[in-house]
């Protein structure tokens, strides 16, 4: 078995990023996969100059309407099958890079997802329940499969009142209501990992996105939407899952795995 470091990061805006030298540190970094959401590019858009190194597979799944969401997925590991998983993104929003590995004795479905946001209006906030029944059902296929599944991305909803500063005052908003936390109950009833908790517990005031208002970010008034999740039978395989809260550049911070695989 080898220890493999994985990041997540939602950019809000890879060439935005860019301009601040946001993601340099990666040059700095062991990172085995790196899957950045809301990248708001095409391909040829995204500039050579973000980082240095040079990973062996790269992944883009651009949004059809530019400049908005997509998805980009670099790995040190060459996969032996890479897809937009459009029978999830029946929007083709270039919400999903999925790639497939074989780490050892295990075959592996990793994804990196940036799932919609319900804030906007009541029909977002219905297609957003609509992909995760897709995405779920999805996943549950590969499992069927012999796969063994790895999730890293932006979720758009915190789970219980400890990932989030301000649990009592977002009730009613899209990102913390029962319905869409009640799905992650369920999505981890299905037999998934949220490897945070799994590793840190009851530990509080850790969180992966502020608004750029009210200083949100210097006061820590922030949300847990951004998680890596693992099947159960990956469970004992998980060594370190962390927030990377000294990164700055975007309204979130990247998110870190480390598994033995």
């Amino acid at each position: 078995m080898k220890k493999y470091r994985f990041i997540s990061w939602n950019v809000n805006g890879i060439r935005a990023v860019e301009k601040k030298d946001a993601l340099k540190w990666i040059d700095e970094e062991s990172v085995d996969i790196l899957g950045l959401q809301e990248i708001k590019a095409e391909e040829n858009q995204i500039p050579k100059t973000i980082f240095d190194k040079e990973f062996k597979f790269k992944h883009i799944n651009p949004c059809s309407i530019k400049g908005r969401s997509g998805t980009a997925l670099y790995s040190d590991i060459e996969p032996f099958f890479s897809d937009n998983t459009l029978d999830v993104d029946i929007l083709k929003e270039g919400r999903i890079n999925e790639a497939h590995f074989n780490f050892e004795d295990k075959k592996v479905a990793y994804f990196n997802v940036y799932f919609p946001n319900g804030q906007s209006k009541e029909e977002r906030l219905v297609y957003k329940m609509e992909f995760y029944d897709r995405f779920l059902e999805h996943c549950e296929n590969l499992r069927k499969d012999g796969f063994s599944i790895i999730i890293c991305g932006d979720v758009n909803t915190a789970h219980t009142e400890i990932d989030i500063a301000r649990p009592k005052a977002n009730e009613n908003t899209s990102g913390f209501l029962p319905m869409e936390r009640d799905w992650i109950t369920n999505f981890l009833a299905h037999g998934y990992i949220d490897t945070f908790r799994y590793m840190n517990k009851d530990v509080k005031d850790k969180y992966s996105w502020w608004s750029y208002r009210a200083n949100a970010r210097a006061n820590n008034v922030g949300w847990r939407i951004d998680y890596f999740y693992v099947s159960e039978d990956l469970k004992d395989n998980i060594k370190e899952a962390y927030i990377l809260d000294e990164y700055m550049g975007s309204d979130h911070c990247p998110i870190a795995l480390e598994i033995e695989l």
